[in-house]
Formats: structure tokens, sequence, C-alpha cells
């Protein structure tokens, strides 16, 4: 599907109150085009719906006009830059970042990488920085939401109204 039907979709989901789609999507064409930075910055407002600012900082990490509290937090879930380079999914030299900082910024992660780990890094070799990866991260959790909730209570519902009809079948069978 092309990127402007993908996109359209996107802002029909988010009118349409569905986030945890349109959020599915981006990340989907964030996958597809990692070096699109209005992409990026779409998923980073959307998980301000959320209220999740690490993630909001993940996305806009490459941005120069970024939220500092969005960026410590981003920070400090990824605490390691090897975990940054993972979480920023970028894929090819840092040159074809389409803004300087951009470029900057996936640099000095890359490099920081590097010190940290004693060799070479690039970010076209996920194994030169993911085997160092170990247990430093735990993914978060999605945070609540009225439908999750609503869901959840009706299949609690639905489950209790089938025990109830059960339990009046074997009663009313061994009367």
């Amino acid at each position: 599907m092309p990127l402007e039907d993908t996109l359209a979709r996107v802002d029909a989901d988010l009118a349409a109150g569905r986030v945890p789609v349109a959020r599915q999507r981006l990340r989907g064409l964030i996958s597809s085009f990692p070096q699109d930075l209005v992409l990026r910055r779409r998923l980073a407002e959307v998980y301000r719906l959320y209220g999740d600012a690490a993630e909001a900082g993940r996305w806009m990490y490459l941005e120069e006009d970024r939220v500092a509290d969005e960026t410590a937090a981003f920070e400090a879930r990824y605490g390691s830059p090897a975990w940054r380079m993972k979480a920023l999914a970028w894929h090819g030299p840092e040159v074809t970042a389409s803004t300087a900082f951009a470029r900057g910024q996936l640099t000095a992660v890359r490099t920081a990488c590097a010190e940290e780990l004693g060799h070479p890094v690039g970010w076209d070799d996920p194994a030169s920085y993911r085997d160092h990866l170990e247990g430093e991260y735990a993914a978060p959790s999605e945070p609540w939401t009225v439908g999750g909730v609503l869901v959840g209570v009706g299949c609690l519902a639905a489950a209790l109204g089938f025990l109830a009809i059960w339990v009046n079948g074997l009663v009313a069978l061994l009367d």
C-alpha cells in the first residue's frame, strides 16, 4: 500500500479514536521508511496522546525542536547507547539523515556506543551492538485505556453470565 494511502488511514484512525491502530500503522511505516523524520514526528504525536513521554522522546530524538523532558525520559528508559541505537531503529549511514541535527544525533549515539563497547559499531550492522544488550531494558507496558477496561469488563461479564447459565442448567438437570 502506498505511503499516502497508509497515512490517510492513520488520519482516519485518529479521527475515529482508534489510536492503537494508528500507532501500529505508523510503526509499520517507520520500519519501511526508517529515515523519514516526518513519520517519526507523527508517531511521537501519537505517543503523546498516550502520555508516554519516553516513547515520544524516542521518536522525536532526531528533531531539533524536541521536548527536553521527553528526551530525558527516552534516555533514562534506554539507558545505554546500544539500547538507544536499537530503539532509534535507524538504517543506513548518518549522512542519509535529512537534517544536520539528525546526522549529529545519530553520530553521537553511534560514537558513544562504540566507545562504550570498545569496537566500531554501525547502523547497518545490528550484531555489532545488539550482542551486548543484556537485561538492561524492560519493554514498557501500554497504559490502560477506557476502551481496554471496557473490553475487559465485558469479557468478565460474559464469562460470569456463561457460568451462571451453566450452573442453572446443572441445577435444573439434577432436580
